[in-house]
């Protein structure tokens, strides 16, 4: 956060233009950019002031600084664009695009020891045999994974707000599943860092793609091991 002084910038948001436009005026944090909001709309005869969506104290605190952003900014406005040194990617969310690689490699350490029974006179796949350690795994890491992409999700939604990004995609997506937080992050990232932030999707694509090989050519595997059981 940039000085002046002993006088701490204000945070980024929407403030009162300082030309005096009568809009609201996007400040990065540390300097004032070109994005304006749209005209506010005329406050009806007897509103209330304080209850006015663009009612609030002077826009400026001592310093020349702004006061305190807009509170009550509508969600139309546009997105403003972030500058060109913010941060785009964390930790998080490559950790959140990664996460079900952990399923697949749970799978290959799967290694049934399959047994045929008899019912009556029919010879069957004992199912007993599926249920090894490794399969267990399997259940569990499916229920972990989906829980620390919620998780991850909410931290990685309110990372984004404190690097300036206004209204980021809603954490609360990840409870239909992870793919669907990382491809609606990437698409606001991509619109407010200028093209950046679309690379998880990338990954994502290639994470899915290995998922659906191994998964093949694991089943493939385990189909063989089942025909050459002697009777």
């Amino acid at each position: 956060m940039s000085t002046s002084g002993n006088i701490p910038a204000a945070p980024a948001g929407w403030y009162t233009d300082p030309a005096g436009t009568g809009r609201l005026r996007w400040w990065d944090g540390s300097a004032w950019t070109d994005q304006f909001s749209t005209p506010p709309p005329q406050v009806p005869y007897g509103w209330p002031a304080a209850t006015s969506p663009y009612s609030g104290a002077s826009p400026y605190a001592a310093g020349g600084y702004p006061a305190g952003p807009h509170a009550n900014v509508p969600a139309g406005f546009q997105r403003p664009l972030l500058r060109r040194d913010a941060p785009v990617y964390n930790p998080l969310i490559w950790v959140i695009t990664l996460l079900p690689l952990l399923s697949t490699v749970l799978l290959l350490l799967w290694t049934p020891e399959f047994r045929f029974i008899f019912v009556g006179r029919q010879r069957t796949l004992d199912p007993w045999s599926l249920f090894t350690p490794a399969y267990f795994l399997i259940l569990f890491s499916g229920f972990a994974t989906y829980a620390a992409s919620v998780l991850l999700a909410y931290f990685d939604s309110q990372r984004l707000k404190r690097d300036g990004v206004v209204r980021p995609f809603h954490w609360a997506w990840s409870f239909l599943s992870n793919a669907v937080y990382v491809i609606g992050r990437s698409v606001i990232m991509a619109k407010v860092a200028r093209g950046r932030g679309l690379a998880p999707i990338w990954v994502l694509i290639g994470v899915v793609v290995l998922n659906i090989v191994v998964a093949n050519i694991k089943m493939s595997a385990l189909m063989s091991s089942i025909a050459t059981i002697p009777a």
